[in-house]
């Protein structure tokens, strides 16, 4: 249905088009290959008027980074299983899963060159990067209150230490981020908090 002229849903957030919105703002940043993604053209490939998009969004990049949150809150959500090692596990494996996924994957690297030469698209990635961080730290926190991690242990350097193996892994390309690499990341945070 990409394209197709939707109903007007007036001032109310309808869940259908806001959905057509994100999708396909993904798919046309996958496709961009580092060019610019107007506003024009995500509300033409949803369906839906570009009064929309300004009436959901204040701005273009607006709309990416909702993109970008909405399908990293679906691909890893935040489990609490009742153990660290199961969380954390499961946590950078649909981290490392869910970014190397179509459209998400060819949208995050163009979203990084982007954020390379636009210093607002750097800003939205920062948040992008820190609800992320954020939601990691959580099950790391959980993990110490129930004195999996000694108390002492610096959970921001443990985050810093997931993403920086993401960001070069997935930007370099130079190894891989599959679901064995993110149970020997995560065991090795955890065996280092022992």
């Amino acid at each position: 249905m990409t394209g197709e002229q939707r109903a007007h849903t007036g001032r109310r957030r309808n869940e259908e088009a806001r959905r057509a919105v994100l999708d396909a703002a993904l798919r046309l940043l996958a496709d961009a290959d580092g060019a610019a993604v107007s506003v024009d053209a995500i509300a033409k490939e949803a369906g839906v008027g570009k009064q929309t998009l300004y009436r959901w969004w204040p701005s273009k990049g607006a709309v990416l980074l909702d993109a970008l949150t909405d399908r990293a809150e679906q691909a890893a959500p935040v489990p609490d299983s009742g153990t660290l090692r199961a969380d954390l596990r499961a946590v950078v494996a649909a981290t490392f899963e869910g970014a190397q996924r179509a459209p998400v994957a060819p949208a995050l690297r163009s979203l990084v060159r982007e954020a390379a030469h636009d210093p607002r698209l750097a800003e939205l990635m920062r948040e992008f990067t820190g609800a992320r961080r954020t939601a990691l730290r959580e099950v790391l926190e959980r993990g110490q209150r129930r004195g999996e991690l000694p108390a002492d242990r610096d959970l921001d350097l443990m985050v810093d230490q997931v993403y920086g193996v993401f960001w070069y892994r997935f930007l370099l390309g130079h190894a891989p981020l599959g679901e064995a690499e993110a149970v020997r990341l995560a065991d090795s945070l955890i065996a280092q908090g022992s």
